[in-house]
């Protein structure tokens, strides 16, 4: 399946992201956390903006949450791909597999990481439009096919990517796609509730 048949395939996310819908487990207050979890929870809101409904969810089993926070934090560590990036690629995995949580989620982030709203709005025309460099269209071709299941990633796109981002930068791109890979099956399944500051920025790639 080739990119624009793929672009075609996840058209249905661009325009539904829904806000209070009820989530199928009920996130915990935050009075409920313990210390270590409210630690947890202020790095997530300093990441992210606001309070994310998933880390309140995933509260409900402590290890986890210190495991997947360690993760992220990881995942969005400084290196040698640009920050904003890192975000674009969630948002087109995540547009691949059908998450609107983290579609809504990647929209907002990747703006507080300098992705400009142009840019962002013409990430559906990332092929073709002058927004991007060759470099972040091989990625995002990359996170696109990734995010079907079965992946959807060949020798060649991989080997093409290898142009532009070496074995480390390499590394840094599939870490973010695998990340998502968790963070999509989890928010899809649970339904989570798409909190306002994220689904106002997803307005910003709806057509």
């Amino acid at each position: 399946m080739d990119v624009g048949e793929l672009l075609h395939k996840v058209q249905p996310i661009r325009n539904t992201v829904n806000v209070n819908v009820m989530s199928r487990l009920q996130p915990l207050e935050i009075d409920e956390l313990t210390a270590a979890q409210r630690r947890e929870l202020d790095r997530a809101e300093e990441l992210l903006g606001f309070v994310p409904n998933d880390a309140l969810i995933i509260a409900r089993s402590p290890a986890l949450m210190s495991a997947l926070g360690a993760l992220v934090a990881a995942v969005y560590a400084p290196g040698k791909v640009d920050p904003g990036l890192k975000r674009l690629l969630g948002l087109m995995t995540s547009s691949a597999a059908g998450c609107e949580y983290c579609v809504a989620h990647t929209a907002f982030t990747s703006q507080r990481h300098g992705v400009d709203p142009a840019k962002l709005s013409a990430i559906w025309d990332f092929e073709t439009s002058d927004e991007f460099s060759v470099a972040e269209k091989q990625a995002l071709r990359i996170a696109l096919h990734a995010g079907q299941s079965p992946n959807g990633v060949s020798d060649e796109m991989f080997a093409a990517l290898g142009k532009y981002f070496d074995a480390d930068a390499q590394v840094e791109i599939v870490a973010v796609i695998a990340m998502f890979g968790f963070l999509n099956r989890w928010n899809s399944t649970l339904a989570t509730d798409v909190e306002a500051r994220p689904a106002d920025a997803a307005e910003l790639i709806r057509r």
